[in-house]
C-alpha cells in the first residue's frame, strides 16, 4: 500500500466507532482489516549466514480469551523454528490476557510454556489488559504473578532481575543474552511506568551501559508514527496511560511514550531499539529519534490484534545482521502461512552502534 492509500487507510479507520470487528464488518462499516497487506504464501525467506532472529509476539489478548490454539500455533512454531532460523529470544509486547482472569492466565502460561520446552528464552510486559477486574485498569492488581511468577524465571541464564522495590513480582524485569557475538540487555517495563520504576529501569541501564538495550513496553508510539504525549495531544491520541483509571487511582504516577524518552531512553548512549503493542486502527508505526549523543534510536509499534480471529497468528521476525548494524523485519503467520509484505510489515531498521561510557 503506498503511503497516501495508508493515510487514507487510518482516517476510516480512526473515524469508525470502535465496535467488535464481526459486527463491523457484516454491517459493512468497518474497513477491509486486509487492505493494507501484500500477502505472500509460505515462510520468509531463512536467515542470511551469520544473522540471528528476535521473534516479538504482540497482544495476544483474544488468543487467550478466545482462540487459544492460535496463540499455541504462535509459540510452537517459534520453538521448531529456534535452530534453523537462530532465534536468539522472543518478546512479548503485552496484553497477554483480555480481562485478566485465571483461565486466560492458564492459556498463556501453557502457550509460552513451548517456548520453555523448544529452549527459546523470552520475556514478557504486562498491557492494561492484564490490569485489575475485568482488564479494566483502574490499578496495578494483576494474575500474572500467579501463572508466570518470578520463581518460574530466576535459574533462567537470561533472567536478569526484577523491579527492586517488588522483587517477587515480574510485572517490570531485565534481561541478558549474547547472540551474534553481541551482548543486549532487553528491559520489561509496565503499562505506563511508574515514576520509580523508571528510576530503576535507568540503574539497569548504566548497570548495563556496554550492551545493547531494547525496551519493551506496551504503550510507546502511536499509529500515526510519533510517541503517546499527553502534554501535546491528551485525547487526541487514544489509549494513552494517563487516560485510564489507573493514572486517576494513582495521581497521575504513570508515563507514556514521550516521558520514556524524556526520562529514560534518551539518557543513555545504549538503547538501539523500542517496541510496542496495544495501539489500534492499523496497528503499525515506527519513529527514529537522536538521543543527545547523536545515535539515532528507532521506536517500532507492532500490533495485529484488530485482523480476523484477534489477530490470525500474525507475528514478527527481527533478523539481525552480522554486520551488527542492519535489521530486516518481516510479519509472519504460521496460521494463514502466509507473510506480509508491504511497506508497513516488511522493512529495513539501522541500528546505531552502543556509544562506549564516558570516563569518570
Amino acid at each position: 500500500m503506498f503511503e497516501t492509500d495508508r493515510r487514507a487507510f487510518l482516517t476510516r479507520a480512526a473515524l469508525a466507532p470502535l465496535a467488535p470487528l464481526g459486527a463491523a464488518l457484516a454491517r459493512g462499516d468497518a474497513p477491509d482489516p486486509y487492505a493494507d497487506a501484500r500477502l505472500i504464501d509460505g515462510e520468509p525467506p531463512a536467515p542470511a549466514a551469520g544473522s540471528f532472529t528476535v521473534a516479538v509476539l504482540p497482544d495476544t489478548q483474544h488468543y487467550s480469551e478466545k482462540y487459544p490454539a492460535t496463540f499455541l500455533a504462535q509459540t510452537d512454531w517459534i520453538a521448531k523454528e529456534r535452530k534453523s532460523r537462530n532465534i536468539a529470544f522472543a518478546l512479548h509486547l503485552g496484553d497477554v490476557t483480555n480481562r485478566n482472569t485465571a483461565a486466560e492466565w492458564r492459556t498463556a502460561a501453557g502457550a509460552l510454556a513451548a517456548l520453555d520446552e523448544g529452549g527459546v528464552p523470552y520475556a514478557f510486559c504486562p498491557g492494561n489488559h492484564d490490569y485489575s477486574e475485568g482488564g479494566l485498569c483502574k490499578d496495578r492488581t494483576t494474575l500474572l504473578n500467579e501463572h508466570l511468577p518470578v520463581k518460574l524465571f530466576k535459574s533462567r541464564p537470561t533472567f536478569g532481575g526484577t523491579y527492586d522495590k517488588e522483587p517477587d513480582r515480574m510485572e517490570n524485569s531485565f534481561h541478558l543474552f549474547t547472540a551474534g557475538g553481541r551482548d543486549f540487555l532487553v528491559l520489561a517495563l509496565e503499562f505506563g511506568p511508574r515514576a520509580d520504576v523508571l528510576r530503576w529501569a535507568n540503574a539497569v541501564a548504566r548497570q548495563h551501559a556496554t550492551r545493547e538495550t531494547i525496551l519493551i513496553t506496551h504503550a510507546l508510539i502511536f499509529h500515526d508514527d510519533t510517541r503517546y504525549n499527553w502534554k501535546k495531544f491528551g485525547t487526541e491520541q487514544r489509549w494513552n496511560p494517563h487516560a485510564y483509571p489507573v493514572a486517576k487511582a494513582t495521581a497521575d504516577d504513570v508515563s507514556d511514550g514521550e516521558e520514556l524518552w524524556d526520562r529514560l531512553v534518551s539518557k543513555h548512549e545504549n538503547f538501539v531499539l523500542t517496541l510496542n503493542g496495544h495501539v489500534l486502527v492499523d496497528g503499525l508505526g515506527r519513529v527514529t529519534t537522536a538521543t543527545p549523543g547523536g545515535r539515532a534510536v528507532p521506536q517500532v509499534l507492532v500490533n495485529f490484534q484488530m485482523r480476523p480471529k484477534g489477530g490470525d497468528g500474525w507475528l514478527r521476525l527481527l533478523e539481525f545482521k552480522a554486520d551488527k548494524k542492519t535489521v530486516e523485519v518481516v510479519d509472519y503467520s504460521p496460521v494463514r502461512k502466509q507473510r506480509n509484505e508491504s511497506p508497513q510489515n516488511r522493512f529495513t531498521l539501522e541500528l546505531a552502534a552502543v556509544a562506549p561510557p564516558a570516563k569518570k
